[in-house]
């Protein structure tokens, strides 16, 4: 028997006796409605004003009327999203993290299922159309009790389509860059509660660069079983990407020609196979059991400044939980408990590999007071053993073990049907992926995890056609893993720099987010968030995060100028920053800017037609840059780009 079968099966026996120890607790069981065990971002059916935490949703209807065709710009600059991309997949920001930590510190989940990967690399939104996706939800803030590692800044869940009724939908898209895209998906039913879902999709584009074209597609197929008592779904999906990479720029470059490439060879094809299974079976009037299983292989083939390589991932997950509903004199209490099992494999075909276990219990209750007042409370322990191997760094092989918890405590208060305010605090941290753990300066045998505190506040107040939120919060972290690259290299180690845990840092900010219907058809709103990051000790005590805008924020206007047209348009803002790396705030920041988008939609009966401009007034930014002392180097944003967009719904 293995080390992590070992350590898996005596943790499983403690874990279980909690478990069953939480339910017994419950009090007798009453009635209640229903629970809705649905994966969402509350790891079960929530209202979001029940939730004390900034959260916003985007749902189909939203994505459909700003005529969007990635799902990168659905996101930008919601709920202090920052987005940044070098060429290959966007990457997603929240809560002031520069683009070289953001992968590691934003959690990206697909119906509750992880798509960060076991390393560094970012998770890739390709694997995600459009024509999939039910509601996007959007927590700005930490949720180390929920979703444990890595959902640092803010946890993005990602809910695809689960239509229990007959139908579908088709739907081709071309424009700008030779950009051509077809999707389409249907839905039905068979035999008594049963019912099933297919999707795919299929994407070219030359894209604004050169040497960046790409070719991607997906498919899913899900058959479930649904009746009062029992919800059962097995789910497969296959997605191929290729994308050639142009390579970055020096300032001289960009300002010749952002549209050129600086290299002909690179490249880089993802191939990725999941499946994904859930059984839930409501026992009683008061609570509902569940477990989710999935499992993910993919193999990424490039070629690297001219040099072939080959990674290969794997990720085995389990999600056994227990989710309660109880009602009280005072309202109703909540609970869910559960405990997420992982095994992921990592290897690189230049010689390192890693396998990673980890088993992380958790439990939150939310407790009414009185019918206004109510408290949330839980916690996480997480274990982690590393079994590591570096051909240059740790050529015999290493195991490492580390752990980390998280306690959360929050207040929500109803002032009335369209007023609460809410008060909460909350552990976050991280442990340091395979490519972080085998690349750290002599004598550092294993990073410390990152481990921090948030602290927020915030008010909602939704009254008709006026919605508005407002947050603060302060984010504290220590033993942050950042890679700096002024650090002694590792013994055998191929280039400068190393990972390490640095200096204490600390983050602090607001939002500020307006919808308002003044008319019939007319829908007005904006949001601003502000950020202030900076370290707190060290030789760059004082200095700014790199790569962290200050200032952002977005406003858009939607106008039904007749049952059938709808115009929409949107502004959306980047601030100054420094460029990645620039950690002493050496060179001159990044100028701020402005990207306008605009839709105009057409529908008739079961169709829909959509022009879609991306920048529209054609700005030149810049989409990534990375400091050096020798020369930083740079990746345009997207050029101008105008789509057209077609579909029949069914």
């Amino acid at each position: 028997m293995d080390n992590q079968t070992s350590f898996i099966r005596g943790r499983l026996s403690t874990l279980s006796a909690s478990i069953a120890l939480s339910l017994l607790a419950l009090s007798s069981p009453v009635s209640a409605d229903e629970i809705e065990n649905i994966v969402i971002i509350g790891r079960m059916h929530s209202d979001v004003l029940n939730l004390p935490a900034n959260v916003s949703v985007v749902d189909a209807t939203d994505i459909a009327d700003s005529g969007v065709t990635k799902l990168t710009e659905a996101l930008r600059n919601l709920n202090g999203i920052q987005i940044s991309d070098n060429g290959t997949g966007a990457m997603l920001s929240m809560r002031g993290f520069s683009s070289g930590q953001a992968a590691n510190n934003t959690l990206i989940l697909v119906d509750g299922r992880r798509l960060n990967n076991i390393d560094i690399a970012a998770p890739n939104l390709n694997s995600i159309p459009l024509n999939m996706i039910e509601r996007i939800e959007i927590l700005n803030g930490s949720a180390g009790v929920l979703y444990g590692d890595q959902a640092v800044g803010g946890v993005i869940n990602i809910i695809t389509r689960a239509p229990d009724k007959q139908g579908g939908h088709f739907s081709l898209n071309g424009g700008s860059f030779a950009t051509r895209e077809a999707k389409g998906d249907i839905a039905g039913s068979f035999a008594e509660n049963w019912h099933y879902y297919l999707s795919g999709n299929q994407k070219k584009s030359d894209n604004y660069r050169q040497h960046n074209d790409i070719d991607t597609g997906a498919v899913l197929g899900r058959v479930g079983y649904r009746d009062q008592l029992t919800d059962f779904y097995l789910e497969s999906s296959y997605f191929d990407n290729n994308v050639q990479i142009p390579g970055a720029l020096n300032k001289l470059q960009l300002l010749q020609d952002p549209r050129q490439s600086t290299n002909n060879t690179d490249y880089q094809h993802d191939i990725t196979t999941a499946w994904r299974s859930g059984l839930s079976r409501k026992i009683s009037d008061n609570w509902k059991l569940s477990a989710d299983a999935s499992y993910s292989g993919s193999n990424v083939t490039f070629v690297s400044w001219g040099s072939p390589g080959r990674n290969d991932r794997s990720q085995l997950m389990l999600s056994p939980k227990a989710v309660a509903s109880i009602p009280t004199p005072e309202g109703e209490l909540t609970l869910v408990s559960g405990v997420d099992i992982s095994k992921g494999k990592s290897r690189f075909s230049f010689g390192r590999n890693n396998t990673q276990t980890s088993l992380s219990p958790y439990v939150q209750a939310s407790v009414p007071l009185t019918p206004k007042l109510s408290y949330v409370v839980g916690g996480r322990y997480a274990d982690v053993h590393d079994d590591l191997y570096d051909h240059g760094v740790y050529p015999a092989g290493i195991t490492l073990k580390q752990h980390a918890k998280a306690f959360e405590l929050g207040l929500n208060y109803h002032l009335s049907d369209a007023n609460r305010l809410y008060l909460r605090g909350e552990d976050n941290f991280r442990f340091a992926k395979v490519d972080e753990q085998a690349y750290t300066p002599p004598g550092v045998v294993g990073l410390k995890p990152q481990t921090g505190r948030s602290w927020e506040a915030g008010w909602d107040y939704t009254n008709g056609g006026l919605q508005s939120r407002f947050n603060l919060y302060r984010l504290n972290l220590e033993d942050e893993i950042i890679f700096d690259s002024s650090a002694q290299k590792p013994v055998g180690g191929s280039f400068n720099g190393a990972n390490v845990n640095a200096e204490a840092s600390r983050r602090y900010g607001a939002n500020l987010s307006l919808d308002w219907q003044p008319l019939v058809g007319v829908m007005l709103g904006g949001e601003y968030h502000y950020i202030d990051a900076s370290f707190t000790a060290g030789a760059h005590k004082g200095k700014s995060l790199s790569w962290v805008a200050k200032h952002s924020g977005r406003v858009y206007a939607s106008w039904d100028i007749t049952e059938q047209w709808q115009i929409y348009s949107d502004l959306a803002y980047t601030g100054r920053r420094y460029e990645e790396g620039d950690n002493a705030n050496v060179s001159p920041q990044l100028g701020g800017y402005t990207l306008v988008n605009l839709a105009l939609n057409y529908r008739y009966g079961h169709w829909l037609a959509s022009l879609r401009a991306d920048n529209l007034l054609d700005k030149q930014y810049v989409s990534s840059a990375n400091y050096s002392s020798w020369g930083s180097t740079y990746n345009p944003g997207s050029g101008r780009g105008v789509f057209l967009t077609a579909a029949y719904n069914f």
